[in-house]
């Protein structure tokens, strides 16, 4: 399983200079015609949400972590939670 960032986490992505901000973990979305899921949805910081623009990257896509986002014991639950899905999971894991 990946270890995954907690929401809210603001990265840099590999080769870019914009901040990327962490809305979404495991998000499934239609990838040429292929259902795959990533590990992560986010949106250019600090714009935000853009419906037409939502950025989708997995963990080895991060080269950098600026600021890391709230952990608690329900972050714990959920990492646990995810890995079960993961594990079930019937799509594959885009590459990007």
């Amino acid at each position: 399983m990946t270890k995954l960032l907690p929401l809210g986490t603001i990265v840099y992505l590999q080769d870019s200079t914009t901040k990327v901000m962490i809305i979404g973990r495991g998000p499934e979305f239609n990838l040429d015609g292929e259902e795959v899921y990533s590990d992560y949805a986010g949106v250019v910081y600090p714009e935000g949400i853009n419906p037409e623009d939502s950025i989708f990257f997995n963990q080895e896509n991060i080269e950098k972590v600026v600021f890391e986002g709230f952990k608690d014991e329900e972050e714990d639950e959920y990492l646990t939670e995810y890995k079960e899905w993961e594990n079930e999971l019937t799509v594959k894991k885009a590459k990007m």
